[in-house]
């Protein structure tokens, strides 16, 4: 569940859908804790997909990745309206901070690890090892965003390679990996996928740093 103050700015939280499924939540009295935890589920069943699709052979192996494709967007559904009936209607728990962050940092984990694990199963060489780099990273993002907080400074949302980012780079990942058959690849498309998380979650890495080394600064000046 997201706080008022530790919201990521999302043009979708505005659009009538958004609204009308936060509001079907509340008042159907769906906690907003709960909501966050089926992100989680929705993250292993499509981390559990990646690799089944990995694994499969022929056609077949579309559905699994078109799962996975699904289960990530879901898992971003839930991330938004966790904080809607939180926030917008009033449905906040004293432990949702913990929530908020926490079920997102094992879904990143479960996601990118099981993309990786679905390289690998392609008999690509590295593919595990750069799923678990990406998942690193993720974990390493959201860390310099809360050791900001921490610091009193205001969440720093930046990308290029934000959660949202990620998981849209993940999605098209996973389409792609399901039309693989029509030109003879097999596991590369999420390979090039996750190089780019990797880089471009790296950049979104030293950019946070970069703000957060300048915000200290300043506020250095500010109070000599």
């Amino acid at each position: 569940m997201a706080s008022p103050e530790n919201r990521r700015p999302l043009k979708t939280r505005n659009t009538p859908m958004a609204r009308r499924l936060a509001r079907l939540l509340a008042d159907r009295g769906a906690s907003p804790d709960l909501i966050s935890a089926t992100s989680v589920a929705f993250a292993a069943l499509g981390g559990a997909l990646l690799l089944t699709g990995g694994q499969a052979e022929g056609q077949i192996r579309a559905l699994p990745f078109l799962g996975a494709a699904a289960c990530i967007q879901l898992r971003l559904l839930c991330n938004m309206l966790d904080g809607m009936v939180a926030v917008e209607h009033g449905a906040g728990s004293p432990v949702g901070p913990i929530w908020n962050e926490l079920p997102d940092r094992f879904a990143d984990v479960l996601l990118l690890a099981g993309a990786g694990y679905s390289v690998w199963s392609s008999h690509l060489a590295g593919g595990a090892e750069a799923g678990w780099i990406c998942a690193c990273l993720a974990l390493t993002t959201a860390y310099v965003r809360e050791l900001g907080r921490g610091l009193g400074f205001p969440a720093d949302f930046a990308g290029p390679m934000a959660k949202p980012q990620r998981m849209a780079a993940l999605t098209v990942g996973a389409l792609a990996s399901a039309l693989e058959p029509l030109w003879g690849w097999r596991g590369v498309s999420l390979y090039i996928v996750l190089v780019v998380i990797g880089l471009g979650t790296a950049v979104t890495i030293a950019r946070r740093t970069r703000t957060l080394a300048r915000r200290l600064a300043e506020r250095d000046r500010e109070g000599s």
